[in-house]
């Protein structure tokens, strides 16, 4: 690769890392708390803005990745190719269909700005969707196939390492959140399932989950 290849490749480099930290900050208790301490009325609209802002930031990285691609490092071909596409097309069906079992909204933060929440944590209680009885974190895995079923060039090889590295520290910290909000059941959970991929030998029944969500109801109540 030229030096044109490495310039362009450590100035995406830095554009994840800066993306990723600035996120991370931003996700946070702490600033979340220091903002609802010193500018309680921005609090409704955080969860929207936080959103809006991750998208945002996301486009220059991604026009970087489209005017800067780097030597192309493999292509699937024939069956590979065939493989990886239906890979894909399922992660993003599922994907949609996980959609049901979330409060799209509260996620997004609309119902926050709509009813005017001042609360710094979420507000989602703990459930158990299907695809959670077999993962911990089941976008970040339809995110891993997604991006390791692409052809790669150099850039995208690069941004597929980050965001999978990413993924594994993100999902780290969301924990020590998670465990904050919802305490021993959600420590139980993670001894049950794994984090980021399914393994056959560790995963909740439907009968097993339904339990534990009746015993944390119950704990709650």
């Amino acid at each position: 690769m030229t030096d044109s290849t490495w310039h362009d490749l450590a100035l995406l480099l830095c554009y994840w890392l800066a993306y990723f930290i600035l996120h991370s900050v931003l996700a946070s208790l702490g600033i979340k708390h220091r903002t609802a301490l010193a500018r309680p009325a921005l609090m409704p609209a955080y969860r929207l803005a936080f959103n809006s802002l991750s998208l945002l930031l996301l486009l220059p990285i991604l026009w970087h990745m489209f005017q800067h691609p780097g030597p192309v490092l493999w292509q699937w071909q024939g069956i590979g190719a065939w493989l990886a596409n239906g890979l894909s097309l399922l992660a993003c069906l599922a994907f949609i269909h996980s959609l049901k079992y979330y409060d799209i909204q509260e996620f997004l933060g609309l119902r926050q700005l709509r009813e005017r929440t001042r609360k710094v944590e979420d507000q989602e209680h703990f459930h158990l969707s299907p695809f959670h009885r077999f993962v911990r974190h089941p976008w970040y895995f339809f995110g891993l196939i997604l991006v390791w079923t692409r052809d790669m060039n150099a850039a995208m090889l690069l941004s597929s390492t980050m965001i999978t590295l990413y993924f594994v520290i993100g999902s780290k910290l969301e924990e020590k959140k998670l465990l904050i909000y919802h305490g021993d059941a959600y420590r139980q959970y993670m001894k049950r399932v794994p984090g980021l991929i399914p393994l056959p030998w560790k995963h909740l029944s439907a009968k097993e989950a339904q339990e534990m969500l009746a015993r944390t109801k119950h704990s709650a109540e």
